[in-house]
């Protein structure tokens, strides 16, 4: 063999080897897409599953503002019940005399 086909030889060993390591490449490339896809579709349902927390937390509040509200009403209106009495039994006293 001669110099010359010896350096062909060597050449195209490694043109080989970049066409498999290229081929690796590619397909580890090919995975780390698929898994970046993976991970986006898994971060847009978390962000959604987030915002529905949210949307439910505040609703919630509200609920719960108004469950005050109407046990505050039902307090004042039972103390406003008894002032109402108070004052008829005031008046009664008043008018006896």
């Amino acid at each position: 063999m001669t110099h010359n086909e010896k350096v062909l030889a060597q050449f195209a060993a490694r043109i080989q080897q970049l066409i498999l390591q290229y081929k690796d490449i590619k397909k580890e490339n090919a995975e780390l897409y698929a898994i970046i896809g993976e991970q986006e579709d898994r971060i847009k349902n978390l962000e959604e599953r987030i915002s529905q927390a949210q949307n439910d937390y505040q609703s919630l509040k509200i609920a719960r503002m108004l469950e005050v509200s109407d046990v505050d009403v039902e307090h004042a209106q039972k103390k406003l019940a008894k002032l109402i009495r108070d004052v008829n039994k005031c008046i009664t006293l008043l008018s006896e005399k």
